[in-house]
């Protein structure tokens, strides 16, 4: 696997060029917000319901899964006795509910016997390790508009809208790549994130430390700008639940703004939560967690979130470290020191004490374990979760900046019964891989698939695609029980210059990518 390499000296100019994309100075989160603890917490498990034709064939699944397996004396017991005329009423209902039980279990569960809905991995094998530069690439001139920073496509794929670093946002269709739009000086500076509220409404961020809200029916003129942010505004997420916009910035401040009371004027807006050194913050699939990364390489979580709660500095105390050195399978092991936080070379938990506080918006404070750089700070530069809610995807870069890693982290099922002596981390290291080392100082931001199965990652002058097995199987059905390697599906490239950003369509087997020169690549399985 060949990968792209640049002179320092290329690098540096780079990164002079456009200091707006350079990670901020690394220091410690000076948190003032303490939180709970001693409170268990469950991560809500993702719902995986079984399909309706496996529940209309369940007896001819069950009965030849039973021919098959003598492991499954319940469901042989259960097909037999509804064969039988006799059999009490009593006990054909037990029997029943015992079958649909353990087709449910067989459709959710690990293992080999799995639904076959879902046991489909060698034509996603295919499908993936065939994708390769579309003909009719999306080609920008870097003339007016300058290097793209974010793509986003609406949640029914028919819109790529990418976010540019001359104030514009262009607006494609992404079947066609035909350009729909330009908005021209849609902000005064670098356009930074693009999120869609809805199949109309988006949403656009900048440094101008502005938000702006459009309408795709309306593109001629904003629907409303707001304004918060006292520093650059970097990325937005949008809680469904309570039609909540949310936006982080380089102030360290996390804002809430309410989209069911916008007016020309912009809509009421609340300080959320403040860290330093904030990089990106994101929200679960459910909306019930919140992962904010940090330049000086903490992961903060808030669990049980409550948007409504505003939590304010001064109703924390200053936070102090119990650092646990964790073991590969995410076991508590080793001594435990206190003390304020600081860089550290394993990955640990700050569990403050909770003192009448409410239960929720529970703050976890974690430094993730990062393969080669156990003697070293690192940085969080980009930061994405599994669009099912299993694991947190980050990219990260040492200090020196000599080198960058792809890492994924389960979320931890469960917690424990009574208090351990040492608090348990939420996240495990299962996947990791060593990227290319390529336009230090910029920001690449890498994707899941909408099924999860793959991870797309800016790798030079190209794309690299990566899953968690040789069979591009979902990662509920290949947990490794020690930290292993992401397995490359495959490398395109199709750039002249570093790729910064990257994203799959939600309904098309599309993927897109943007680079520094401005240039938008589509890719597509070629058959």
């Amino acid at each position: 696997m060949s990968s792209v390499h640049q002179s320092d000296s290329e690098e540096a100019d780079e990164s002079h060029d456009r200091p707006s994309r350079r990670v901020c100075d690394r220091d410690d989160p000076g948190l003032e917000d303490s939180d709970d603890e001693g409170n268990t917490r469950t991560p809500p498990q993702s719902s995986r319901e079984e399909n309706a034709a496996a529940r209309d064939n369940s007896e001819s699944t069950a009965a030849e899964d039973s021919r098959n397996s003598p492991s499954q004396p319940t469901v042989r017991g259960a097909l037999s006795h509804e064969c039988t005329a006799t059999t009490d009423p009593g006990s054909v209902e037990s029997n029943s509910n015992s079958l649909f039980s353990w087709l449910h279990n067989r459709t959710i569960r690990r293992g080999l016997f799995v639904d076959p809905a879902r046991d489909n991995f060698r034509a996603m094998t295919n499908l993936y390790s065939s994708m390769s530069p579309a003909a009719d690439s999306v080609n920008l001139s870097t003339q007016t508009h300058g290097a793209v920073f974010n793509l986003e496509y609406s949640p029914d794929g028919s819109v790529l809208t990418v976010a540019c670093e001359q104030t514009e946002v262009l607006l494609f269709d992404p079947v066609s790549s035909k350009h729909i739009k330009t908005l021209v000086e849609a902000h005064e500076d670098c356009v930074n994130n693009i999120r869609f509220l809805d199949n109309r409404l988006f949403a656009t961020c900048s440094d101008d430390t502005t938000i702006a809200l459009w309408d795709l029916r309306k593109l001629n003129s904003k629907v409303c700008s707001l304004h918060g942010h006292a520093s650059w505004v970097k990325n937005i997420e949008y809680d469904t639940n309570t039609r909540l916009l949310v936006t982080s910035g380089f102030d360290g401040n996390v804002i809430t703004w309410d989209t069911n009371r916008v007016t020309e004027d912009g809509c009421p807006h609340k300080k959320f939560f403040h860290t330093r050194y904030l990089m990106r913050m994101r929200l679960t699939p459910d909306c019930s967690k919140m992962l904010i990364s940090t330049s000086s390489g903490y992961l903060l979580i808030l669990h049980d979130l409550d948007l409504t709660q505003s939590l304010e500095v001064g109703s924390y105390r200053m936070l102090r470290a119990r650092r646990t050195p964790l073991s590969s399978d995410g076991s508590a092991s080793g001594s435990r020191s206190t003390g304020a936080p600081r860089h550290g070379n394993d990955s640990g938990k700050i569990h403050p004490h909770r003192e009448g506080l409410s239960p929720r918006n529970s703050l976890e404070v974690l430094t993730p374990e990062i393969p080669g750089e156990r003697d070293r700070g690192n940085c969080i530069t980009s930061l994405q979760l599994h669009p099912k809610g299993w694991a947190a995807l980050i990219r990260c870069s040492s200090n020196m900046d000599d080198q960058e890693w792809t890492c994924v982290y389960e979320f931890q099922d469960g917690a424990p019964t009574r208090p351990p002596v040492s608090p348990r981390c939420s996240l495990r290291l299962t996947h990791y891989i060593e990227e290319a080392n390529v336009g230090r100082g910029y920001i690449k931001e890498l994707c899941f698939s909408p099924d999860g199965r793959l991870i797309c990652s800016p790798y030079g002058y190209g794309v690299r695609l990566l899953s968690f097995d040789e069979n591009c199987m979902e990662l509920s059905d290949c947990l490794p029980v020690q930290t292993s390697c992401l397995r490359e599906v495959r490398s395109i490239y199709s750039h002249s210059d570093v790729v910064l950003t990257t994203k799959f369509s939600p309904t098309h087997c599309q993927l897109a990518s943007g680079c520094l020169s401005g240039r938008v690549s589509l890719y597509q399985p070629r058959f």
